[in-house]
């Protein structure tokens, strides 16, 4: 059945109360309430963190510290008072380039959070596969045998895994021809069967790190989905709901309903879906929506526990169609929810466990602002060229002469605390993911085609690799997409790059291994794994450059320049 998203409908639906989408409306004969709560790249965020929003019926933004599980779980409690059956589900990205309050411990508090709130399914993320599938299942089922010893039942004894379903039924092993997790879910809401399906972007391959995803394959989001549906009604499945980790984005508000103006990857995956699924559910690229494509409403929340959506489906129980959907979605800002005071004591006792190790100063620099990770024009940032010279200098010995960073994996602005002083919990924040340093030749020619396919991307645009001292060059934005390097502007050490000639490089497993589009970094040869992580390749150089100040860290280094 079509779906109805008259004025009429939205104001029936939102009128009822300031708060939520559940008790005191009333559903037309027949029908039932089916209210979920989504959530969306979480990212082990147990902490409120900075969202910047422009409210409703403002058009000025302002800043808040948003989220945290304490909020979030008083949030719940509240919508769970108006009514004690939704559904709490998720799009993926829980886990992984988390700040050190989570990932220090394996990213365990941030699975229990999700627990304690009551979160039933959730679609895996491309950040779920950061520490390989071993890591994943045991994240799912449990127990203590991990590839990080040091961190995995670190917190507390006989970590027990998630409570909730992790799926995603385009995710196959290729031994196997098997999903590594379930593809779907099916919930008793109401007396309605409710089937919920979870799926991951199929382009995981070029955001994972090769050796995480070794051994699987990541099918067509759509068709998988579409796959599954006979095999969910044979079930007794009613109505569907997708949870995907991709996304789209619009200019439109993020509170806006319903936005037409949706774009992106998402766009083209609803609409090969199958007619009876009227709900997607999304994640991915961090923007909050809530948007119509082909009829059916796609949403998403932010990120980082910022903003929960709020999801009330009108469903005829006996046939199973669904007759409205209505949608908000809601900024956890401080005060707009009594805290969980169960959550709030977790929270304090992850903090108090964490607190000594992330506080001790592992350097001094003479920086007294934030070393900023914002890019120039040209595409270079303060925080990149610090990172890229501290991977150059840690593989020095190894003969290397330029090394790279992915812009992606600096995840913060470099904090500085008093007098310069730089804590282990600042540094992780930069570098929260673990990854180690590659080393490996490139010829002058893939040299040259890495740094042009910074504007060859799937999505167009440009996504420029923060690169060390050792490496300059100019781009031209008028020149074709292959060519836009100006002709004998690229120099490593001050010397024009020969195509012929041998360079050695370094950069984090992740992007050696092509990630990040960059498949000419993974035509390296003479590889290399140092198995020296990047993070303390950060916190050595800058025990070694204790001179760096703000007046050298305050703008990029003119490495790169683009003259038109």
């Amino acid at each position: 059945m079509a779906l109805r998203l008259s004025t009429a409908a939205l104001a029936l639906a939102f009128a009822f109360t300031a708060a939520g989408c559940a008790t005191s409306h009333q559903p037309a004969a027949r029908s039932v309430d089916i209210n979920l709560v989504a959530l969306n790249d979480f990212h082990g965020n147990l902490e409120p963190s900075k969202y910047s929003y422009a409210p409703a019926g403002s058009a000025q933004k302002q800043t808040i510290q948003a989220g945290g599980i304490d909020v979030l779980g008083g949030a719940m409690a509240a919508f769970r008072k108006e009514d004690k059956d939704l559904l709490f589900v998720a799009a993926g990205d829980l886990v992984g380039a988390s700040p050190a309050l989570s990932s220090m411990w394996a990213d365990e508090p941030s699975i229990e959070a999700m627990n304690r709130m009551g979160l039933v399914a959730s679609s895996l993320g491309n950040h779920e596969f950061d520490q390989g599938s071993k890591e994943l299942l045991r994240q799912q089922h449990g127990g203590c045998d991990s590839p990080r010893p040091s961190k995995a039942c670190q917190l507390a004894p006989g970590f027990k895994g998630a409570g909730f379903s992790y799926l995603a039924t385009n995710v196959v092993e290729q031994a196997t021809g098997k999903n590594l997790v379930p593809g779907w879910r099916i919930v008793d809401v109401k007396g309605v069967k409710v089937g919920l399906i979870g799926a991951v972007l199929k382009d995981t391959p070029s955001v994972a790190v090769a050796s995480a995803i070794k051994g699987l394959s990541f099918l067509d989001e759509a068709d998988s989905i579409n796959k599954v549906l006979p095999a969910m009604r044979a079930q007794g499945a009613q109505v569907f709901v997708v949870l995907i980790h991709e996304g789209g984005h619009t200019g439109e508000p993020f509170d806006k309903t319903y936005c037409d103006g949706l774009e992106g990857p998402i766009v083209g995956i609803v609409k090969k879906l199958d007619p009876a699924i009227r709900l997607v559910i999304t994640g991915h690229s961090h923007k909050g929506y809530l948007c119509k494509v082909d009829g059916r409403v796609v949403t998403q929340a932010d990120y980082a526990g910022h903003v929960l959506s709020r999801i009330r489906m009108q469903v005829d129980p006996a046939s199973g169609a669904v007759r409205d959907i209505d949608v908000r979605n809601v900024v956890m800002a401080p005060g707009a929810y009594a805290p969980d005071p169960a959550l709030a004591a977790y929270l304090q006792g992850v903090r108090a466990r964490s607190t000594a190790e992330l506080a001790k100063p592992v350097a001094t620099i003479g920086a007294t602002a934030p070393v900023q990770r914002k890019e120039s024009e040209a595409g270079e940032s303060p925080l990149g060229d610090l990172i890229a010279d501290a991977a150059l200098a840690a593989t020095r010995e190894q003969g290397v002469q330029v090394a790279f960073m992915n812009p992606g994996g600096i995840r913060k602005d470099l904090e500085v605390g008093d007098k310069g002083v730089v804590s282990f919990g600042q540094a992780q924040a930069v570098l929260p993911f673990g990854n180690t340093l590659v080393v490996m030749d490139l010829s002058g020619a893939n040299l040259r085609a890495t740094l042009e396919q910074q504007w060859d991307r799937p999505g167009g645009g440009h996504y420029m690799l923060q690169v060390s001292h050792s490496l300059s060059y100019a781009w031209d934005s008028t020149r074709p997409v292959g060519q836009r390097l100006v002709p004998g502007s690229l120099k490593v050490n001050g010397v024009p790059v020969d195509d012929a000639k041998t360079y050695r490089v370094a950069a984090n497993n992740f992007l050696a291994d092509g990630g990040d589009n960059f498949p000419a970094l993974a035509k390296g040869v003479n590889r290399s794994d140092t198995q020296m992580r990047d993070l303390d390749a950060l916190i050595a150089y800058m025990k070694q450059h204790p001179e760096f100040g703000a007046a050298s860290m305050a703008a990029p280094q003119a490495r790169i320049q683009k003259v038109r």
